[in-house]
């Protein structure tokens, strides 16, 4: 078993930065990939990225590349994802999963363990 925590969601404005947290704890060394979604209202739970727990391999979504890092601390057994450029379709429900195995890491359906999300809103 793992569980995760985000943290770090709030409101800000377009143009802000933000950076999320997300905290594992359980069975981790079972961790192969560490991803982050998010999801507005009436809208499909979107990839934004992921990193490879042991390499620190990322890729992220299109709609994000540029703008938004995921970075990770072992030692902490936490993950971050830095957002910069912040803009109003931002704004969603972020959050972290973990996976187990190789696998389509752009399907939420892959991740067996996620935290309880935290609420991004970008203001105009």
């Amino acid at each position: 078993q793992v569980q995760l925590v985000e943290s770090g969601g709030g409101l800000v404005q377009a143009g802000d930065s933000l950076r999320l947290s997300c905290a594992a704890s359980g069975r981790t060394f079972s961790t192969f990939r560490m991803g982050w979604f998010r999801q507005a209202p009436g809208k499909e739970r979107e990839f934004v990225g992921f990193i490879s727990w042991s390499t620190g391999r990322t890729d992220y979504a299109g709609s994000v590349k540029g703008r938004f890092t995921i970075s990770r601390d072992n030692a902490k057994n936490t993950v971050y994802l830095q957002m910069n450029s912040l803009k109003p379709e931002d704004t969603a429900v972020y959050y972290c999963a973990v996976d187990s195995r190789p696998g389509p890491y752009w399907s939420a359906n892959h991740y067996e363990y996620w935290g309880q999300g935290t609420q991004v809103t970008v203001s105009s």
